[in-house]
């Protein structure tokens, strides 16, 4: 009876998956930055790996590429199919066939769920199947793909939609003549406003719904299933101290032992741990000082930043965020989503007289520019400030390419032999690199 009772519930799961994929690929769509390149290697042997955070377009984006072809589909993100359930993969196997014949691509849904799902994966690959994997958990993945799928896979990060997408997304192309009218300037900078606010989550985008109130449940689903469940948090109200913090301290440096003692952990080594969950579930990135010396890039404060400012002004603590610490955490999102990994081609710096640059860009051993972000460069003070702090790090990083992006200020400044490019932030963010 118990085999009879598993073998329906895979059955119905399976088949009513199948209208929710037929479903979402009838819906109308946003074409993802990032399609062209993915979908180069549909054809190819290698598993396809989408990861990202939760509700950020992975499944949509993976069904999109398979979208022509015969391809089954199951999501472990299904209490169905969860763990403690223990699945036979076989009879799993059989279902998908039955249902979608025998077909050469599979799309899996949420993968990190399925308990040692790279042995089962690897077993697929070998057979000759075409796989697509999405998964919301970083590290636990980078790992694994690292130990089981060496040289058989191509990771695709996909992350809420950058300001390209949104402009599709509200149908508005951009002509560059045309924003010499102040009108068509205003708009392009209010469709900037709201993505500097609420951040870029698709379904906030493209539905119209209260963005902090679906973003705050979003967050706390995260944090339950992707956090506290996974790992066993025994005190998730110390987890949530911590992200609170940190979300309401966007872009200010830090130190575990410093976080430790404002928030009352027993231990710096629980603080890190945290810090790591966090991390791995796309909530949070944690940027490293840059030096040449590996000991002082492990020991510096870090900064951190958050993976969609939406989370930023949903989890904000009585008060607005400030408007360029937004701009800055936007800026660093933007890097990452254009393929800057953190802490090996993106770090910040401080001069030997402790003036900060917000981000050094790195490619190999060479630095090839240094970006400062401030909202507004209209008191002479602060552009005194942001110039210095460039022309300084400059000498001692032996770098040519520096750049201020402001909210909306283009012009040159020539000092000391160098050139320091100012540029919009509307206009960055619309540049193909």
């Amino acid at each position: 009876m118990a085999y009879y009772n598993i073998n329906t519930m895979l059955k119905t799961t399976i088949s009513k998956q199948k209208q929710d994929r037929d479903r979402l690929l009838s819906l109308p769509y946003i074409e993802r930055v990032k399609e062209k390149d993915a979908q180069k290697w549909m054809s190819s042997d290698l598993i396809k790996v989408i990861v990202g955070p939760r509700r950020a377009g992975k499944s949509v984006f993976a069904l999109m590429l398979l979208k022509g072809q015969n391809f089954a589909y199951c999501n472990f993100d299904d209490e169905s199919l969860a763990p403690e359930k223990k699945i036979n993969l076989d009879e799993l196997l059989s279902e998908l066939k039955q249902i979608y014949g025998n077909t050469q691509y599979i799309l899996f849904d949420e993968i990190q769920n399925l308990p040692n799902w790279e042995l089962f994966v690897n077993r697929l690959h070998r057979s000759g199947h075409n796989l697509v994997l999405t998964g919301s958990n970083a590290s636990l993945l980078s790992k694994e793909l690292a130990t089981h799928l060496t040289g058989r896979h191509i990771p695709i990060e996909i992350l809420p939609f950058d300001f390209r997408e949104i402009l599709k997304a509200r149908q508005y192309e951009v002509v560059i003549d045309k924003l010499l009218l102040a009108d068509e300037k205003a708009k392009l900078l209010g469709y900037l406003t709201e993505y500097l606010t609420n951040g870029g989550y698709p379904e906030v985008v493209t539905k119209d719904i209260e963005p902090r109130g679906y973003l705050d449940v979003l967050f706390n689903a995260v944090l339950f299933k992707d956090v506290i469940k996974r790992h066993k948090v025994r005190f998730p109200e110390t987890l949530d101290r911590l992200e609170s913090y940190l979300i309401n301290n966007v872009a200010n440096p830090y130190t575990a032992r410093k976080l430790s003692s404002v928030l009352g952990f027993k231990s710096d080594v629980t603080v890190t741990k945290y810090l790591g969950y966090l991390t791995e579930a796309y909530v949070l990135f944690s940027l490293n000082r840059y030096s040449t010396k590996a000991v002082t890039r492990l020991k510096a404060p870090k900064k951190t930043y958050v993976v969609d400012n939406g989370l930023v002004t949903a989890k904000a603590v009585q008060h607005s965020p400030d408007s360029g610490k937004l701009m800055e955490n936007l800026v660093f999102i933007e890097l990452v989503k254009r393929g800057n990994q953190p802490n090996r081609e993106l770090f910040y710096y401080k001069t030997r007289n402790d003036r900060e640059i917000d981000f050094v860009m790195k490619n190999g051993y060479q630095i090839m520019e240094l970006i400062q972000v401030c909202y507004d460069m209209t008191n002479p003070d602060v552009e005194q400030r942001e110039i210095k702090a460039l022309l300084e790090a400059s000498d001692e990083l032996k770098v040519q390419k520096l750049t201020v992006l402001t909210w909306d200020e283009k012009r040159e400044i020539k000092k000391e032999g160098k050139v320091i490019q100012m540029r919009p932030l509307w206009e960055w963010l619309l540049a193909s690199i």
